[in-house]
This record gives structure tokens, C-alpha cells and sequence, in this order.
């Protein structure tokens, strides 16, 4: 992925970092520094553009990598301490926020009826419907870069859950995953089809083209998700996030492919949510039940982790839907300002 703009203090002595051969010196310590002046000074982590981009990159490198970054730092002790002083506060930032529900089945049964419950509670105003009714074809564009920092590895963040599962639930997850990546044809996996709406409005498709461009509740969706998936006591969290993903799936995108078509764009753009409306209406069962539900009954102890993934996708995709909307309601743009002005 092309290296982002720094946004604040952290995120400059990181990616100044980054371009140093890991071999010669190390800033963490100024670096981890810095970290602790701005998490006792930040209004709100979880809406920090300097913080969230410095874990975004940071994680990235668990992933693609960035342009022209060694990939000896992948592993280097200084830079985990730095994403761990990090991901700890965003943690417990969404803890002491996230509304757990009252209810605690053992059962995967019980367990899948609580999060279609949670899932299927009114949360607030719905992206899906603004864009199937109300969205004008610049929105389009709008909708699409913000989705696109995941979508475009869509899957990705989940499967670092499979080593760290067992069982029902491991067998649950593969099954999930192997859609995502399209049955093993690269062309339908729903990342490429997800490349393939945005070529077909006109917009770049490469992988995190678009991060500068996004605000930090976007990249906030994307940390949590890796924070959940790359750290194994989270195990729990990521099952938990992924049913809710699923169960919260199939119908928003229809109603998304609805709005494009509403626009004039044909099946080969809406492909990517039609495929969704079908494939997300049986994981959303698989999730529920094999996934969640048979990690509970296999660990109880994870329930809690379970409810608190589910309940933080809601959450967090609450704030981002309302500041999306917000934006657009007053006639503004949801993205921050182009790469130049940025710079």
C-alpha cells in the first residue's frame, strides 16, 4: 500500500520512521514518547486522525506492507510497544462505550438469538436506505472510498482467527472465509468484485488509494477489526464481530444495489451487493450458530467477547453511518480534504 500523509506528531515520527532501514537506530523510545503525550491529551481516540492513522499503518504492516517500507519492521519490538500503548487505549475507549446486552446464554442456540436480537434492533439512521433513495452520484463515489479501505481486503481481518479457533467453530470460519475469497476463483472473490464496482464509477481501485482521503471514524472501523483479529485473547471479539457483520449483511445490501441501479449502473458494478444479498443470508446462520455459538459452547469464558465484538461493530458503524450522513444532510463532503491540501 502507498505510504499515507502524516496527520499529527505520532504519525510523523512513525512514518519518518519507517523509512530508516531498521537496522540503523531506533526512535521508538521518542516515538512511545510521543504516544503517551497524545493519549493523555487526545478528546476522544477513537476519533483521532493522528493516533488512528499511526495504528492503521502500524497494523498494515501485518498485511500488505507500505511502499518502500522494510519488512524487517514488521517484528520490531519498539514498534509493537508502540501499537500496543495504542490499541490499548482504543480498547478501553470502546469498552467503557460499547452497550453490552443483559442476557449471557451458553448455548448456541441462545447465543444466536441474542445477537439476531442485537442485530436486529433499530440502531439509528441507515446508510443502506439513504443510499438506496437519496444519495446523488457524487455520494456514490463517497460511499464506495470509504468501504473500500476494507472491502478491498475484505476477509482479511477475520482470518487471523482461524489458528486461534477450535473445532465447530474453526470449521464455521473456513467455511465463511472460503466464500470471501471466492471459492478459490480470484475473479469472484469479493474483494475483486468489490474493485470492480469501483472501476466501474470511475475510481481508483488500488488497495488503500483512498486512506487519505478518509477520516479517522473510517479508520477506526478497520483497526478494531484488526485489533480483534490479530490478538488471540480477542478471539472472542472477532467471532463476535464477524456474526454481526454477516447478520447486519443482506439486506442493507440490497438495498445499496438498488442505489446504484437507481443511477443507471448495470449488474456488472452491482455485482459485488447482489452477491452479498445471497452469500450473507446463510453465513449470517453460520455465524450465528457454528461460529459464535460453537466458540461459546466449547469456551464459555469468551462470551463476553463475543457480545462485545458484535455490540462494537454496531457501535462503531453507528458513528461513522452518522457522520457520514451528517455531512451529507448539510450538503458537505464525509471525506477530508483532497491529497493536496491534505499535504
Amino acid at each position: 500500500m502507498k505510504t499515507p500523509l502524516a496527520r499529527g506528531p505520532v504519525s510523523s515520527l512513525l512514518l519518518d520512521q519507517l523509512q530508516q532501514p531498521p537496522s540503523e537506530g531506533d526512535g521508538s523510545s521518542v516515538l512511545l514518547d510521543r504516544i503517551r503525550l497524545s493519549l493523555a491529551t487526545t478528546a476522544d481516540v477513537v476519533r483521532d486522525e493522528d493516533l488512528q492513522l499511526a495504528l492503521f499503518c502500524l497494523y498494515e504492516l501485518n498485511y500488505s506492507g507500505l511502499d518502500d517500507v522494510d519488512g524487517h519492521w514488521e517484528w520490531n519490538p519498539g514498534l509493537l510497544g508502540a501499537r500496543q500503548l495504542i490499541e490499548s487505549a482504543f480498547e478501553d475507549s470502546l469498552r467503557s462505550r460499547v452497550p453490552l446486552p443483559a442476557e449471557r446464554p451458553l448455548d448456541s442456540d441462545g447465543v444466536a438469538a441474542l445477537l439476531f436480537d442485537l442485530t436486529g434492533k433499530d440502531s439509528g439512521p441507515s446508510m443502506s436506505r439513504f443510499v438506496a433513495k437519496r444519495a446523488t452520484r457524487e455520494q456514490l463515489d463517497e460511499f464506495l472510498i470509504h468501504k473500500s479501505i476494507y472491502q478491498l481486503k475484505e476477509a482479511d481481518p477475520h482470518t487471523w482467527a482461524i489458528p486461534r479457533l477450535n473445532g465447530r467453530a474453526k470449521a464455521a470460519m473456513v467455511e465463511i472465509q472460503a466464500d470471501e475469497y471466492g471459492g478459490g476463483r480470484p475473479q469472484r472473490m469479493h474483494s475483486a468484485l468489490f474493485a470492480r464496482t469501483m472501476r466501474g464509477l470511475g475510481l481508483d481501485d488500488s488497495y488503500g488509494n483512498y486512506v487519505d482521503l478518509v477520516p479517522a471514524l473510517t479508520l477506526a472501523t478497520n483497526n478494531m477489526m484488526s485489533m480483534f483479529g490479530i490478538n488471540r485473547r480477542l478471539r472472542g471479539a472477532i467471532a463476535g464481530h464477524l456474526a454481526a457483520y454477516e447478520m447486519t449483511s443482506s439486506q442493507p445490501n440490497r438495498l445499496y444495489g438498488n442505489g446504484f441501479r437507481r443511477h443507471g449502473f448495470d449488474d456488472q458494478v452491482t455485482w459485488y451487493f447482489d452477491e452479498h444479498v445471497e452469500a450473507d443470508a446463510v453465513h449470517e446462520q453460520i455465524a450465528g450458530r457454528d461460529l459464535a455459538g460453537g466458540l461459546v459452547e466449547s469456551e464459555p469464558e469468551l462470551l463476553e467477547d463475543v457480545l462485545f465484538g458484535a455490540s462494537a461493530v454496531l457501535t462503531v458503524d453507528g458513528w461513522l453511518s452518522e457522520h457520514i450522513l451528517g455531512c451529507w444532510e448539510q450538503g458537505q463532503s464525509s471525506l477530508r480534504p483532497s491529497v493536496p491540501e491534505a499535504a
